[in-house]
């Protein structure tokens, strides 16, 4: 019996001959007969050439994190086939470039139980090449590899072709409309070829349509960001070029539209200057950048703490030290981030733990900065950056914009009207002074010395004390006023035995394995979003629990030694991974299950290639 809409499959080759091109094709036609979708993008720190490659989970099932495991492989050339062979599932399929391997060779390098499938790649795009009259242009038309070997998975999987079809005429628009044809043509040879040879029928899995009427949007981390960014009302925005946050900024570059002026600067602090000066003159604003170029970023931090000034800060963390992987994961900058800038000074860290929550914590970042007038730090990371997710629609019914204690211009003249001088850093209860921006009618200061309440220089020690507690004030007034969806999320039941505890990315692969584990152990998951100020009520969770394990993508466990500090709770058992690729569902389900039965107190996972 087939095994229906429960696929992983995985497409890869040379980088540039349109890998990425070939999974969004496959990921759109699935997502547009009802099915869930969840893929990641893999690839080289080089523009062409490295292996690249694209994993992508199918279901009929919400699902939030890839497979190491492979149900239907293919490949355009020989470094995919012999990556990848070892992790195709007993009963998978690999299509292959039938001249690069004969089937005897192919078949002496896998087990005997996997379908191979010899394509005829040259021999489709000659023939196309020949219908279209473009024989010269042989080496060009090498592009429609992508489309051949999405067309043969569909016809392995018996999906009709015309869901595929007209995921196309989406696809070869404007001036590539003239583009169609030729592939619908290359396309349909490879589908032919297929079940012409009775692959279809020799191979366990299928994919069929599913009758559900429930709205669904396919996108990735960035693009969710830079719509939150669009919804929040941000309308100014820099960035440096830099993998792989920039492409949240050309998403907001190719619709200016939306009204979200977007600038490349010429260097990270450039980048968070521009964003402190627009933010002063009252729009909202942002930076996007990732670890190298945050580091860039400390001393401009600990300006617009000093002046009080809301900017939010987008770093999608990659592979460290230095450049360390540059196109790679890692949720190395934990610590870094709580500290960024020298001495101290007010800031919130968030982070989100997928798609969704991208959207809507970027909203609440916007808020948060506005209504606490401090620097924000929204720390993404680059699982979440290159994944890409089915999710419902984003709701803006509940959306609203806080933009704190900001004075009108009528606000001004009542309080000039009544003989007062504008005090720019007001000492208040709660930290948080009325504010105004450049070009209202007032006049107030702003240094990177410290200052008074006008903003004029001041090393006064009085003064100095009473400011610093008024700044650090406004870490106490947002941990009181931050509501708690907002701070931290507890999944799976109440009565927990085992607690597993992490932040980001973590929160995909742990929820996906969640149910299964609670057939065996009364397990929750404990997603932490609040960074900064840490929310110390969480250690009521943490001290329910007879096993505390903390998962993270870093060496040390950051996330640990951060609620030791605020906590007093030593948690001893660990579960990382710092390889520079995601935690899967597989592994960290055998990782949390060893962890338990083994009683291994630090177990590194190595999954990936």
């Amino acid at each position: 019996m087939k095994k229906v809409n429960q696929l992983n499959w995985l497409i890869g080759g040379a980088q540039g001959t349109g890998v990425d091109s070939s999974a969004m094709t496959f990921a759109k036609t699935c997502a547009s007969i009802g099915l869930y979708v969840f893929g990641k993008r893999e690839y080289h720190s080089n523009i062409k050439g490295a292996h690249s490659y694209y994993p992508l989970s199918i279901s009929d099932k919400y699902i939030r994190s890839h497979s190491d495991y492979t149900d239907l492989l293919a490949t355009f050339d020989k470094e995919t086939f012999l990556l990848h062979k070892d992790f195709v599932v007993s009963n998978g399929a690999i299509i292959f470039d039938k001249d690069l391997f004969t089937l005897d060779e192919a078949r002496s390098m896998v087990n005997n139980d996997i379908l191979l499938i010899p394509l005829p790649y040259n021999d489709i795009i000659k023939e196309t090449a020949i219908q279209f009259q473009k024989e010269k242009e042989y080496s060009k038309l090498q592009i429609m590899r992508n489309v051949i070997a999405v067309s043969a998975s569909f016809a392995l999987l018996n999906l009709n072709f015309e869901y595929l079809k007209k995921v196309l005429e989406t696809v070869f628009v404007g001036r590539r409309a003239k583009l169609l044809d030729m592939n619908l043509f290359a396309g349909s040879k490879a589908y032919q070829y297929i079940l012409q040879n009775n692959y279809n029928d020799k191979f366990n899995y299928e994919l069929k349509p599913i009758d559900n009427k429930e709205e669904r949007i396919l996108l990735g981390g960035t693009t969710a960001t830079a719509i939150g960014k669009i919804a929040a009302g941000c309308r100014f925005q820099t960035y440096y070029p830099i993998t792989p946050a920039s492409d949240e900024s050309e998403y907001l570059e190719a619709h200016p539209e939306y009204g979200v002026i977007t600038i490349q600067t010429e260097d990270e602090i450039a980048a968070i200057c521009m964003a402190i000066g627009a933010s002063l003159a009252g729009v909202r604003s942002a930076t996007s950048t990732s670890g190298p170029g945050f580091s860039l970023m400390a001393e401009a931090q600990g300006w617009a703490g000093n002046n009080e000034v809301p900017v939010v800060i987008f770093n999608y963390q990659r592979g460290g030290p230095s450049t360390g992987l540059p196109t790679r994961h890692e949720q190395g900058d934990l610590e870094f981030a709580l500290h960024a800038g020298h001495s101290e000074f007010p800031r919130i860290v968030l982070s989100p733990g997928d798609i969704e929550e991208s959207f809507y914590l970027t909203i609440e970042a916007f808020n948060l900065a506005d209504k606490y007038q401090l620097p924000v730090i929204f720390l993404s990371d680059k699982a979440i950056a290159n994944s890409i997710q089915t999710v419902k629609p984003f709701d803006l019914s509940g959306v609203k914009i806080d933009r704190g204690n900001l004075l009108s211009d009528n606000d001004i003249k009542e309080i000039l009207n009544n003989g007062k001088v504008y005090k720019r850093f007001l000492f208040t209860e709660n930290g948080i002074s009325p504010r105004a921006v450049l070009g209202q009618d007032v006049v107030f200061w702003n240094t990177g010395d410290e200052h008074d309440e006008l903003g004029h220089i001041s090393e006064d020690p009085v003064n100095r004390n009473k400011m610093f507690d008024k700044r650090m004030r406004k870490l106490e007034t947002a941990l009181r006023e931050i509501p708690t969806e907002l701070k931290y999320k507890l999944y799976g039941p109440q009565d927990f035995e085992y607690l597993i505890v992490g932040w980001g990315s973590v929160k995909g692969p742990v929820l996906d394995i969640l149910d299964e584990l609670n057939q065996y152990y009364k397990l929750a998951f404990l997603q932490i979003i609040l960074l900064n100020p840490f929310p110390t009520e969480v250690a009521n969770i943490l001290n329910k629990a007879k096993v505390i394990i903390d998962v993270e993508m870093n060496y040390s466990g950051q996330l640990a030694k951060l609620i030791r500090k605020q906590t007093g709770i030593n948690i001893s058992k660990k579960i990382v991974k710092f390889n520079g690729r995601p935690i899967s569902r597989t592994e960290i389900k055998k990782a949390i299950i060893d962890s338990i039965n083994l009683e291994k107190e630090r177990i590194v996972l190595e999954a990936g290639v």
